[in-house]
């Protein structure tokens, strides 16, 4: 007695990458553009705060995160724009792109962690405002907005591994735009009209002869 060996579908199986590389791309979409938003508001809110010794009294001090560092913010507009710029390109191109989407989430993560804990900026207020460049701030506290761009930056480090990975199967932006093969329509010749002298003008335009010789 034999045994039938069931053959897959050529459908079936290329059903399997098409649908791995639809969802990595909105994955991808939403991880990156939600990861530089994240990052760009936690940038611009209070990282850090303190009080200086002014004229014998306690001056409060705050630092935003683009006062502690700036290179958070400036990574995810890099992010966002390698995001878009992932679909303008192929292959080796996509790839270089991919890796810089990564890199510039694992940057945002670095510099978060790093100004987590950082005082440079509060310093600076506290000698600024007690007119001694000594001086350092008191009464140290961070908040968690620090930790907050490090998710954005998390988020958008995904979107680059993901592109890595499925950008392959991932459309491009060009593809629309580029011919199909198709053959073009030829147009039919305009018949010019020998005793309608605008139309024989007309020809002239097009570079036509109006005589048909």
């Amino acid at each position: 007695m034999g045994y039938v060996t069931a053959v897959p579908h050529p459908r079936s199986e290329a059903a399997g990458p098409a649908r791995a590389g639809r969802l990595s791309l909105a994955v991808a979409l939403l991880a990156g553009a939600l990861g530089a938003a994240v990052a760009l508001l936690a940038t611009r809110q209070r990282w850090s705060e303190g009080t200086a010794t002014v004229a014998g009294g306690a001056f409060p001090l705050t630092a935003k995160g683009s006062d502690v560092t700036g290179v958070p913010a400036a990574l995810a507009i890099v992010g966002l724009a390698a995001l878009v710029a992932v679909f303008a390109v192929r292959k080796a191109g996509r790839l270089l792109v991919a890796g810089v989407l990564a890199l510039s989430g694992a940057g945002i993560m670095t510099a978060a962690l790093i100004g987590a804990g950082d005082s440079s900026a509060l310093d600076e207020q506290a000698a600024k405002a007690s007119g001694d460049t000594s001086a350092t701030v008191a009464a140290l506290s961070h908040t968690a907005w620090p930790y907050v761009a490090v998710v954005g930056g998390v988020l958008i480090l995904l979107a680059g591994l993901l592109a890595l990975r499925y950008g392959r199967l991932w459309p491009a932006m060009s593809g629309r735009y580029e011919r199909d093969g198709a053959p073009r329509v030829r147009r039919k010749p305009v018949v010019v009209d020998p005793d309608r002298p605008e139309d024989m003008w007309k020809a002239l335009d097009r570079g036509e002869d109006p005589t048909g010789a």
